[in-house]
């Protein structure tokens, strides 16, 4: 299996985080952790279906995927190949009419929200694309053909600087403050820009903080106090929902 990275152009960096070229000669099935960003992917061979409590769903070649509050399980075939956009916080809204919130806890056809005509178009190119940089070129070519000229709103921008400085450790209360707007109208902004509520954002953040601090091989009594935990309990809870697996079992395999 391969899972290359690729730098956007100078035109979509403001909007995409990085691209991803995935490849598996084998079929497998893998969990995805919740992230901060909305996901295209174009599966330009092979098929990918999402596993769910009732059972498996085949999911189309060219998908979008919204912010989740828990892990996703999915299964690929056997030689499957993906392009994948991470978008930035903010970056979805830049090429979308629809507001990001709808996308949330979501894995649907990306005809849903872009023309049909581009879409299908893109796959064919992918289809005959012979490498990377084709492939890369072609999904830039796609969303350049989206881009509208749409206002960055500054009050979430600074919202987020917010929720990252103080790794998803602030009350939405405190945000709001901050900013000198009510809660309210905060979460509907935040909601239709992110694609998910200030407050389960900033859990996100601090699921993400906690993942480095496996990483760090600092103890679970040490990771509950940085990130603000009530106790363990509440910590192995919340782990459980994003992850399916304790603490203890996931820093097996780091």
């Amino acid at each position: 299996m391969r899972f290359d990275t690729f730098t956007p152009s100078d035109r979509l960096k403001p909007y995409v985080k990085y691209f991803v070229l995935s490849e598996n000669e084998f079929e497998s099935e893998y969990k995805v952790f919740p992230s901060a960003g909305i996901v295209i992917g174009f599966q330009y061979k092979g098929k990918l279906s999402a596993i769910q409590d009732l059972g498996e769903t085949a999911l189309s070649s060219a998908g979008i995927t919204g912010i989740t509050d828990s892990y996703k399980i999915f299964r690929n075939s056997r030689d499957t190949g993906t392009v994948l956009v991470y978008f930035t916080e903010l970056g979805f809204s830049q090429f979308a009419a629809n507001p990001a919130n709808e996308l949330f806890n979501q894995s649907i056809s990306l005809e849903n929200i872009f023309d049909k005509s581009k879409v299908s178009e893109t796959e064919e190119k992918l289809f005959f694309a012979k490498t990377d940089r084709q492939r890369i070129s072609i999904v830039e070519y796609f969303l350049l053909s989206q881009l509208k000229n749409i206002q960055t709103d500054k009050l979430i921008m600074e919202a987020l600087t917010m929720i990252y400085h103080a790794k998803g450790n602030i009350r939405i209360r405190e945000l709001s403050e901050k900013l000198f707007i009510s809660q309210s109208p905060l979460e509907k902004r935040f909601r239709k820009y992110v694609g998910t509520s200030p407050k389960k954002f900033a859990s996100i953040i601090r699921f993400n903080s906690v993942i480095d601090d496996l990483n760090d091989r600092k103890s679970l009594a040490e990771i509950c106090f940085d990130n603000n935990f009530f106790d363990q309990a509440h910590f192995i809870k919340d782990f459980k929902q994003y992850t399916g697996d304790t603490p203890e079992n996931f820093k097996r395999f780091l």
